[in-house]
């Protein structure tokens, strides 16, 4: 059983799919989860939002790994919450019968580097897309993308040029090692900083409805 906590919003009837959205350093489980209504509106998703297990000394909220260097996580507490993390989301797929293939793994700044992380694993099951916020696909020893076995996967990518977090060469370089890989990247680069923006939001929840294969009206505006 998973040790994380966390919080969830079920699907107003028999979800159609999973969301698992992962907050960034110093945030907690409530942080992404009032997204859920602006990436699925209509309740066809179950929701579930983890807490980082690392609480830091002199820092406010949860973090998912130290953080020696951007890009670089500390390899025993990187390994720690993504072993925590894969606990969490195989008993999220074995409760609500849905699998990993109507399955998106997203998350912002740190967040989006666990969904990478726990969703491009050579020993996790591939998602059916990966929601990526202001992250990076992180390296660390012990750890490596299985690149070779990402040829179709969906990725939304999404970062700021004036990001002053994690720096937009970051996400620029996630998108070319993807899409040299054979995944289908949505790329979302804005002049904005660390941050997710109406606009970005509103363009991811229509990735997630394409992506999941949801029936719904407007989710923020025509393409």
């Amino acid at each position: 059983m998973s040790a994380l906590s966390y919080s969830e919003r079920a699907a107003t009837g028999t979800p159609r799919g999973v969301l698992v959205l992962h907050h960034g350093r110093g945030a907690d489980e409530h942080d992404l989860l009032g997204l859920a209504d602006i990436f699925d509106p209509d309740g066809e998703l179950h929701v579930v939002a983890p807490r980082a297990p690392l609480k830091l000394p002199g820092w406010s909220g949860y973090h998912w790994y130290v953080v020696p260097r951007v890009g670089y996580p500390d390899p025993d507490t990187f390994t720690a919450a993504y072993e925590q993390l894969g606990a969490l989301h195989d008993e999220l797929w074995e409760r609500t019968g849905v699998g990993p293939e109507q399955t998106v793994l997203g998350g912002f700044s740190m967040g989006a580097v666990m969904s990478y992380a726990l969703g491009l694993g050579e020993d996790r099951p591939r998602p059916r897309g990966i929601l990526a916020l202001s992250g990076f696909i992180p390296t660390v020893p012990g750890w490596a993308p299985a690149l070779a076995t990402s040829e179709g996967l969906n990725v939304f990518i999404g970062h700021g040029s004036r990001d002053e977090v994690i720096a937009v060469d970051f996400g620029r370089r996630a998108r070319a090692a993807l899409e040299a890989a054979g995944a289908v990247v949505e790329y979302d680069e804005s002049t904005g900083g660390h941050a997710v923006g109406a606009e970005r939001a509103a363009r991811a929840a229509r990735w997630i409805a394409r992506t999941l294969g949801l029936e719904r009206g407007s989710a923020g505006g025509a393409d």
